[in-house]
């Protein structure tokens, strides 16, 4: 899988890039992430990439001729399945999308920033709009970084154990089970002794019953 981000902040991306699974993902040629610097598509000899909006609105806007340049240039080197946009109005990220895009080839990626792009990048180039959560960021370096490791994750081979993924979280519109390890007692503090039987039918209803109890305290709106 490739994975391109264009971003005016590709310092932001270099160190959750560069370590734990990601890194030995990109080590291992299971994905290529490049992280495009969009000021070098810029004609402007300052090497700017925002301009103020029409309308006097406060504010600086991204500019639609370097976005389009750089995500031209990309395109001419590969097809895409998808050009996503990180904005606080897209659709909301979750791991059903996380598992469907991980299923992808190529993805790009454009960190929103600023006051917000050329509404135009949006209507023309972007196929695909996606947003961590109702709030606010500078940029869309951060959301990229999580949609990037919630897909990378995903991928054959990225984790030791494979299972462990499919385990996760959301991944069955459930919360996890609570999760112990040694030792059994601490301070007085004891490992629920069901996972200590070693009855493996008993101990998976138990993780499921577990699971269950904590979606509908925790979070009842993925039971609906």
């Amino acid at each position: 899988m490739r994975i391109d981000i264009i971003t005016v902040l590709p310092e932001m991306l270099e160190s959750p890039l560069g370590c734990s699974i990601i890194k030995r993902a990109r080590d291992k040629g299971i994905v290529d992430i490049q992280v495009h610097n969009l000021r070098e598509f810029t004609t402007n000899k300052h090497r700017k990439v925002d301009d103020y909006p029409f309308g006097g609105e406060a504010g600086m806007v991204m500019q639609i001729e370097p976005v389009d340049r750089a995500i031209s240039f990309l395109k001419e080197q590969r097809a895409y399945d998808e050009v996503i946009f990180t904005s606080p109005d897209g659709e909301k990220f979750d791991q059903p999308m996380a598992n469907s895009l991980s299923l992808l080839n190529n993805i790009i990626i454009l960190c929103g920033h600023y006051k917000g792009v050329d509404y135009r990048i949006r209507e023309h180039l972007i196929t695909k709009e996606i947003s961590i959560g109702d709030y606010v960021l500078t940029g869309g370096e951060l959301p990229a970084v999580a949609i990037t490791d919630a897909i990378v994750r995903l991928i054959p081979g990225a984790i030791g154990d494979e299972q462990s993924a499919l385990s996760d979280s959301f991944q069955d519109n459930l919360l996890a089970p609570p999760v112990y390890s040694r030792p059994a007692v601490y301070k007085g503090w004891e490992v629920p002794p069901v996972l200590l039987s070693g009855h493996q039918a008993r101990i998976e209803e138990w993780r499921h019953e577990q699971a269950l109890e904590r979606t509908r305290r925790l979070r009842p709106d993925l039971l609906d």
